[in-house]
């Protein structure tokens, strides 16, 4: 097994990717680490989706306000979704969550699935968990100096930025996050 270290820089994303995409453990599990990377949500966001808030026609996740942060004002999150996600419903099912429990359909993923996976990949726990692709995400982003710093932090949907900066960066989200995800589909077959 490899050891994988908390992702610091763009070469480093090729090896997790690959990592992940060759993850021997559940279905389900693998397909959540991928879409984690592919829209760095909050794992508890993640663990907690319901098919009802994917639009996947328009590229739009509208997380509900039952996260520590989800909504403003009682208005759900706005998430982009990279085009060529849909394929996920072909691992995970039609239940009522995108990443049902392995227990019960009925539930959601357990709170510990997705560390418990990177560890298994061979990511210490003081190294690398699920929140810290957001870290990565924003660090690259940031670094690449392509994109408009507000569009990252309203993608991150980060409280402080967000209560002061009221514009949405909409189509700039959209194609930055195009862009992550077709760079992570690019660096897993390089």
């Amino acid at each position: 097994m490899t050891h994988l270290a908390a992702i610091t820089n763009s070469q480093q994303v090729g090896p997790l990717m690959r990592a992940i995409n060759g993850f021997d453990g559940h279905a389900v599990t693998r397909a959540a680490l991928r879409l984690a990377l592919h829209v760095f949500v909050r794992p508890g966001e993640l663990r907690h989706a319901e098919w009802l808030e994917l639009d996947f026609d328009n590229g739009l996740w509208s997380i509900q306000a039952r996260a520590r942060i989800a909504s403003v004002r009682g208005n759900p999150l706005r998430s982009c979704l990279p085009s060529g996600l849909s394929s996920i419903r072909e691992v995970t099912g039609t239940n009522k969550y995108v990443f049902p429990g392995f227990q019960s359909i009925k539930r959601h993923m357990p709170e510990n699935a997705l560390n418990g996976a990177l560890r298994r990949l061979g990511c210490s726990g003081g190294e690398m968990t699920s929140h810290d692709f957001r870290a990565m995400a924003s660090r690259l982003h940031n670094e690449m100096g392509k994109w408009y710093p507000d569009a990252i932090e309203r993608q991150l949907a980060h409280a402080v930025r967000r209560a002061y900066a009221r514009r949405e960066h909409w189509e700039e989200r959209v194609a930055m996050m195009q862009a992550w995800s077709d760079s992570l589909d690019g660096a897993a077959r390089s």
